[in-house]
């Protein structure tokens, strides 16, 4: 084989399926690798998929040779905060040792390019509530610890070898494919957006608000929604500032504006055409009250633009996939 590919781990998942289809239409030559736990294999609408786990270094060997792999993209990884907390050895596991056996089998096969999937769960609880990538990383759940110390294995690796990375640290991802090819299909999905769309179409019987005394505006949890096609374009940017000789560097992915959780209900209640079905429940354990992306640097730096900045549009795609998912079911 002598056509270089692109590794993408966890490409059968919500976020990295969406990047796997795009670098399809880009003509990228691609390899999935994802063990299923929580992927798709129906979702992976380009290349090629290898089942297996990041953590077994002899297949990731193997695969970087013969697909002659010259870039790796990372998304494999645990990503539920209160179930970091709750295990979190199972978060050092997946997310931080399973990367480091990613990055010594890169290293060995001569990866030249890495993009990898980090979180704004690395900066904790900032005090204003907005977080530059200069912002101190003090992380308060295990989540956002693995992914930290996975960023801290990356930028040690490329400080001793040739390959170059992005770090791209991801606020709260929402959305779907416009065209309905693909979305967040996982069972049990703990995201905001997905839990109220499932209350719409009749699989929840109300949504959750966990937390109604933060110091927010409405007393409720405020993130930074970012859409799953916007960020996917992130990573091909990514690809291309690399593969043009960029340095290493992290950069937050964000719109850089906040929402409430009551905003984010009300919006898909305008969506849905009707009120929906709200319980206020105690706050979860580690979800910091406000987080917000400072967002300039990835636009600079990548020539990033992103096409989806508007809340309803977003609530939008998650419904009409919803309302997707119930009509393949049926």
């Amino acid at each position: 084989m002598t056509q270089s590919s692109i590794l993408v781990t966890g490409g059968a998942g919500y976020i990295g399926s969406h990047v796997v289809r795009q670098l399809g239409e880009r003509g990228e030559r691609v390899v999935t690798l994802d063990n299923l736990s929580r992927g798709f294999r129906a979702s992976v609408l380009a290349g090629e998929l290898v089942v297996g786990d990041t953590g077994d270094g002899e297949l990731l060997a193997r695969l970087l040779k013969d697909y002659a792999v010259d870039t790796v993209m990372h998304f494999a990884a645990s990503t539920v905060v209160p179930e970091s907390v709750e295990n979190p050895l199972k978060y050092y596991q997946n997310n931080t040792a399973n990367t480091r056996t990613l990055l010594a089998a890169s290293v060995a096969a001569g990866v030249r390019h890495f993009v990898f999937s980090s979180t704004a769960a690395v900066y904790g609880t900032p005090d204003s509530g907005v977080a530059s990538e200069e912002t101190p990383t003090q992380p308060i759940n295990p989540y956002g610890t693995s992914k930290l110390m996975s960023e801290w294995m990356l930028r040690d690796v490329a400080a001793a070898s040739p390959l170059r990375y992005v770090a791209l640290r991801y606020f709260n991802v929402a959305g779907s494919d416009p065209g309905l090819r693909i979305g967040q299909s996982t069972p049990g999905a703990t995201l905001l957006t997905k839990v109220c769309a499932e209350h719409v179409v009749g699989r929840r019987p109300h949504v959750a608000i966990y937390g109604t005394d933060f110091d927010t505006p409405d007393g409720t949890g405020v993130r930074d929604y970012i859409h799953v096609e916007d960020l996917a374009t992130a990573h091909h940017n990514a690809l291309d500032y690399l593969r043009d000789g960029g340095a290493s560097t992290t950069l937050n992915c964000g719109y850089g504006r906040g929402y409430s959780v009551r905003e984010v209900i009300a919006a898909m209640a305008r969506a849905a055409g009707h009120p929906l079905s709200v319980r206020e429940e105690p706050r979860r354990a580690g979800d910091p009250p406000s987080l917000i992306a400072q967002a300039r640097r990835i636009r600079d730096v990548l020539g990033w633009t992103p096409r989806h900045d508007d809340l309803d549009f977003i609530v939008r795609t998650v419904l009409d996939w919803e309302r997707e998912l119930v009509r393949r079911a049926a």
